[in-house]
């Protein structure tokens, strides 16, 4: 005998609350993996940036016989210029794809940034890099930023960048390269300070105010470091991209003697609790630069070293040293990719070098002065003091690599 009344199909809510929980749960397993998987797209982007970077310095030096000069441009004269002080990346504009931004950065450009028009205009090659308005060094290039750091330009500011060159591993007088910003060299009673003199301690593929060839490069093109990411001063403390500065105590002292101004509780951060022994915000002497053009990768045209350098000195994704704004210093390589920074070789491969890098002796002075107590012209033409990474970031020291880099 069949039951002439339908039964009713459906889930109890106990059976119900078990699929939501069991759902949660497969949620909560697979969002740590959604996010490494974008991360690691990020990274790739990246990556493919500074392939083209590379391929972009190649081409260049195929057309010119040399690489673009960093801290270049127009003299400093009675007419506009941009004080000598044009980045690298200025001169890869056509090589990267970006011809139109070329064209009007290499011919006189009428218009400011509020769209009223400029006479007479803004001269071929531009303003200085800080002029901001001057709406060529407004435009962010694409190419010159990494997609894994967050940090956002305000319309009215200049660009950011991501991407530093390499200046080795020594900083005396390499932020104009013994020239003045006249083009004059800096070389009165054969100075300490001027062209010759700091020639020595231009281990690096670039030097600031002079061209490099790759027949320069006798280490091997595969074994030197040309490029490595840098990341963007968001005035947050991250001590990888916030500067420490200290007038003379930038060269009288060994990288090692930054660390006690880091955070004790957060070591990858600046501290700035005065009562503690932190950094003040700069007014001079020893500080941590706060303002906000003053931060590493924030004008991509700038040619000064806290904004288009970095030296193989500190281990990448550590923290930032420089004498004051503008000076010499010793800049990390840094990155928002977990462990490490990638590094533009000679040769155009991009590696990922990790922050554990062998990176020597960090109670060394740095190259070019006290060397840890000997004359201020000690040291030069010694292997690095640095390790595996000065080495890295020497051109034609004689270092020998026996690591398989990125294997």
């Amino acid at each position: 005998m069949y039951s002439n009344r339908t039964r009713r199909q459906g889930f109890t809510l106990v059976e119900l609350l078990v699929v939501i929980a069991i759902i949660g749960v497969l949620v909560g397993l697979l969002l740590p993996a959604v996010q490494a998987a974008r991360e690691a797209a990020r990274r790739m982007s990246c990556s493919n940036n500074f392939k083209q970077i590379g391929l972009g310095l190649h081409n260049y030096h195929a057309a010119y016989k040399n690489l673009p000069m960093n801290s270049g441009g127009t003299k400093d004269g009675p007419g506009p210029d941009n004080r000598f002080c044009l980045s690298w990346m200025v001169g890869t504009l056509p090589f990267i794809e970006q011809q139109s931004l070329w064209e009007q950065v290499s011919n006189p450009y009428a218009f400011n940034r509020n769209g009223g028009t400029r006479n007479p205009p803004w001269p071929a090659m531009g303003p200085e890099p800080w002029q901001e308005q001057y709406i060529p060094w407004l435009t962010q290039v694409p190419t010159f930023r990494c997609p894994s750091d967050p940090t956002q330009v305000a319309a009215s500011r200049v660009a950011f960048t991501n991407y530093s060159a390499c200046a080795g591993d020594a900083f005396f007088e390499q932020a104009e390269g013994g020239i003045r910003s006249n083009g004059v060299p800096n070389d009165n009673g054969n100075s300490q300070w001027g062209e010759e003199n700091g020639e020595r301690w231009a281990r690096g593929v670039f030097r600031a105010r002079h061209f490099t060839k790759f027949r320069d490069i006798t280490d091997g093109l595969a074994n030197t470091a040309m490029c490595g990411e840098s990341v963007v001063g968001a005035r947050d403390l991250r001590a990888s991209g916030t500067i420490m500065r200290a007038d003379n105590a930038a060269w009288d002292n060994p990288p090692s003697y930054w660390k006690q101004y880091l955070d004790p509780e957060r070591p990858g951060y600046v501290n700035t609790n005065t009562s503690t022994g932190g950094l003040a915000s700069c007014g001079g002497g020893l500080c941590v630069e706060r303002r906000a053009n003053h931060q590493r990768g924030r004008r991509w045209p700038d040619g000064r070293p806290e904004f288009s350098t970095f030296q193989t000195i500190t281990p990448p994704n550590s923290y930032n040293i420089e004498r004051w704004h503008g000076r010499s210093g010793a800049f990390c390589a840094a990155s928002f990719h977990q462990g490490g920074a990638h590094i533009l070789m000679s040769d155009g491969a991009v590696i990922f070098i990790t922050d554990s890098i062998e990176s020597g002796d960090q109670n060394h002075v740095p190259y070019g002065r006290a060397n840890n107590g000997g004359a201020w012209d000690d040291g030069a033409g010694r292997e690095s003091p640095y390790g595996l990474w000065g080495a890295l970031g020497t051109k034609n020291a004689k270092e020998t690599i026996q690591e398989q880099l990125n294997q």
